[in-house]
């Protein structure tokens, strides 16, 4: 028998969506293992407590699980900055784990590389200024979306309550108009993967999500 994955995942307290998103997706050939870190209220202050506080020892616990990787699930807290400040996350994530780490952002932006768009849009489900601080570092890594628009939900439950058909149609809402030729789908918590497929069909586009990124990261990315 093939030796099954060990992955770490590390998620804000109220994420209900990563976790079924990576057993779904990641299958019998993976052992997901969480660790929580605190986050209610979807915030830069909020979040920037939640990486201060709560991250260093989430990867220490994490360590314990022997993991071959380590996901940092929150696209927004590594937004927070550069990319340079995601690039510092995934770094100290490595070096208290032990293990090799991957942030959402890191994936989404391999993706973006691969796909090359010229006229990118970004959805989220954030407020305005978490909304414009991805869209400000997909934009450091070379592409610049043409539209970024949230539906404006703090409370991070919420979130996670928004159905696949409500993404769907928010985006078809947004995006008259625009003629992007790729669309991302920004946030951890959101149901985006099962929003990827309709809007394929509809659109006729690339799709990228969150959660999808950095399963095909976990999948395909070389181990050391």
């Amino acid at each position: 028998m093939t030796k099954p994955l060990r992955v770490g995942l590390i998620v804000p307290s109220s994420n209900t969506v990563m976790e079924p998103d990576f057993h779904r997706h990641l299958g019998h050939g993976a052992i997901v293992s969480t660790a929580r870190i605190f986050l209610e209220s979807v915030t830069r202050e909020a979040e920037t407590r939640m990486l201060e506080q709560d991250l260093p020892k989430a990867a220490e616990l994490i360590r314990t699980t022997a993991p071959d990787v380590v996901v940092f699930g929150c696209t927004s807290a590594g937004s927070l900055g550069s990319l340079a400040h995601d690039r510092a996350i995934g770094e100290r994530i490595e070096k208290l784990s032990g293990a090799q780490a991957i942030t959402v952002l890191q994936a989404v932006v391999s993706q973006l590389r691969s796909i090359r768009p010229r006229k990118l849009a970004v959805f989220t489900p954030y407020i305005e200024d978490l909304t414009s601080s991805v869209a400000s570092s997909v934009a450091d890594a070379g592409f610049p979306p043409i539209k970024a628009v949230g539906m404006g939900i703090q409370v991070n439950l919420e979130i996670g309550r928004v159905t696949p058909d409500q993404i769907v149609a928010f985006v078809e809402s947004q995006i008259a108009g625009c003629a992007p030729d790729c669309v991302f789908l920004s946030c951890t918590n959101w149901r985006a993967i099962e929003a990827i497929e309709p809007l394929k069909k509809k659109l006729g586009i690339p799709v990228i999500s969150s959660n999808q990124a950095a399963i095909d990261a976990i999948i395909t990315e070389p181990r050391p």
